[in-house]
């Protein structure tokens, strides 16, 4: 079986327009600092600092580009426990009652009442790739790690459209428990048995 290559995601957060100009000023645009796997999408110069309802700091958070139709941060549970986060794990674009923050930029600041999440772990798939390895979108499926600290994740979100590459993505809490980096490789699993 062919193997697909993983993307660690750190913290991060998406913006919309009218929030990116009230943190850096009217008219602001992103600056590109590098292209990411998935088509059009960047990690940005611009960072922000994001604080807790318990007023706890996490500073320098990275932005990734371009705007959204949501504004959304993206940390992992060792975050959210150490900064006093609420965290729901949801999908990308899923933050209806996800935990509320404060984003603080050089400019102004935006509170979000909902946008904090612990990103869902996920496959990105064109639909050519969706076809070879036989998965449909939204379809549930668990991967296969080797090396030091192997194992299998279950609840992986395969999503398949156009505009995706083949790609998985694990927060950093994930990556470190199956020590587990950008570039390494895992194996799609869709079944298997648990001897009793």
């Amino acid at each position: 079986m062919k193997k697909i290559p993983v993307g660690i995601s750190g913290r991060h957060l998406h913006v919309t327009k009218e929030h990116l100009e009230i943190l850096f000023g009217a008219g602001y645009e992103l600056h590109v600092l590098k292209e990411l796997s998935q088509p059009g999408q960047y990690a940005a110069e611009e960072k922000v600092d994001v604080i807790s309802p318990d007023g706890k700091v996490l500073a320098g958070v990275r932005i990734l580009g371009p705007v959204r139709k949501a504004s959304q941060v993206e940390i992992s549970k060792s975050d959210a426990i150490r900064f006093k986060f609420v965290a729901p794990v949801r999908s990308s674009g899923d933050v209806k009652g996800s935990g509320p923050a404060t984003l603080v930029g050089p400019k102004g600041q935006v509170e979000l009442s909902e946008g904090v999440i612990i990103a869902d772990r996920h496959i990105h798939f064109s639909p050519e790739e969706g076809k070879a390895f036989g998965v449909v979108d939204r379809q549930v499926v668990s991967i296969k790690v080797s090396g030091i600290k192997p194992g299998i994740l279950d609840n992986v979100l395969c999503r398949v459209h156009p505009e995706f590459r083949l790609d998985c993505h694990l927060d950093t809490d994930d990556g470190s428990a199956f020590m587990l980096s950008t570039g390494d490789e895992v194996e799609l699993v869709k079944s298997y048995t648990i001897n009793e």
